[in-house]
């Protein structure tokens, strides 16, 4: 479970800009709504404790019981469908005993994470056998369609990328990944065709099919929708960034033109927290934010790069997929370049799950960073890492 390790290999550089990032981050939730700063410090706090208690702790060891994380994950996310839900804006996806209130869904992206690279790098010399890719994809679907049903359907969509990127990584064929993708057009579109021809589809709620259809239909008139929540959240979001212009109108300015001031931007905490960072910190503030996140994903990357054996190498580009496409998908949303999904924007966004799982994840990747130099006891792989 613990090793010894030289201080000397602990990657300072990726802690130093996450301590960068988490302050920032502070100050913009702070801005955003003061009364949720309290709350996030602390939870920045402990899950910090959190990350440097699990950076000692051997990944091998986790992954050799991942199965414990995995359980407890699916079992929450029953329990979120049944008598522990906590109900928030027409979806279910809390998890709620007393004063404890938790997201599985945030918890799985994690899990499914540790769930690919122990079962790739275990059986590695069967990647591409059809038996293997429909073994991952029944242990991954239940836990999957039960974030579905709560409704989630942009968390949904965003595991489905991770573990698709992950094997893609991990080195299964391009023959697969070409028929894959020959059955997946036809399917998507049929999909859209019928969530756009259907009035009321059985497979999504009405408020997500109305969203999908305004985004195909091209529905961006300056006359905002103000019957649908999330036309007028992208509309005003987009607004407010434009309005912050190079530098933005300053945090916690008392500008009567800010429209976050106005109380326009819907959850400025949580989703749309990019739309307060553009407002009052303009295209710079916002090129900052996206280079911190960068810095993150390419530290992830190297240390991908350089860990020493293939489980390692899986866990590092799983989290880097995970930090990196859930920040193209928060701020593709809030400019308005992808259709509305509760999607938070890592670090940065309100939610003690959300910052719990990514330090956890990161408290993982420093482990892999600190065992480079551990003599190698495993079989790398190398030739066959897709990188």
């Amino acid at each position: 479970m613990l090793k010894k390790y030289k201080l000397r290999s602990y990657n300072f550089i990726l802690v130093f800009i996450l301590i960068v990032t988490s302050v920032f981050a502070l100050s913009v939730v702070n801005s955003a709504n003061s009364a949720y700063t309290m709350k996030q410090g602390a939870g920045m706090v402990v899950s910090f404790i959190i990350m440097f208690i699990v950076s000692f702790i051997d990944y091998n060891w986790i992954l050799k019981y991942f199965w414990i994380w995995y359980g407890v994950v699916t079992v929450m996310l029953i329990g979120v469908l049944t008598v522990f839900g906590h109900g928030s804006h027409g979806a279910t996806r809390w998890f709620k005993i007393g004063p404890i209130q938790l997201q599985p869904s945030e918890f799985l992206k994690l899990a499914l994470i540790l769930l690919v690279a122990k079962l790739v790098a275990a059986n590695k010399e069967r990647l591409n056998s059809i038996k293997f890719l429909a073994l991952i994809a029944c242990l991954t679907l239940f836990p999957i369609l039960l974030v579905a049903m709560q409704p989630n359907l942009s968390t949904t969509i965003l595991l489905c990328l991770i573990i698709i990127a992950m094997l893609y990584c991990a080195g299964v064929s391009y023959k697969i990944f070409g028929i894959a993708i020959l059955i997946a057009v036809p399917v998507i579109s049929a999909f859209l065709i019928y969530v756009v021809s259907v009035e009321h589809p059985i497979l999504i709620e009405d408020y997500q099919r109305k969203r999908i259809v305004d985004f195909i239909e091209g529905n961006k008139s300056e006359e905002v929708d103000m019957t649908d929540a999330g036309t007028y959240q992208q509309a005003y979001a987009v607004q407010a960034i434009g309005s912050g212009q190079l530098y933005g109108k300053g945090l916690n300015n008392n500008d009567t033109s800010s429209l976050k001031n106005a109380g326009y931007i819907a959850e400025a905490q949580n989703d749309f927290i990019f739309a307060v960072i553009g407002e009052e910190l303009g295209f710079t503030g916002s090129c900052i934010t996206i280079f911190l996140l960068f810095l993150i994903v390419l530290e992830c990357i190297i240390t991908a790069v350089r860990a020493r054996n293939f489980e390692g190498r899986l866990i590092c580009c799983g989290v880097a997929i995970y930090i990196g496409f859930q920040t193209f998908i928060n701020i593709g949303v809030v400019s308005w370049i992808l259709p509305n999904t509760g999607v938070p924007l890592p670090f940065f966004s309100c939610g003690i799950t959300s910052l719990l799982t990514l330090f956890i994840a990161m408290g993982i990747v420093l482990n892999v960073s600190l065992q480079r130099n551990v003599e190698r006891d495993d079989d790398m792989f190398a030739d066959d890492f897709r990188g």
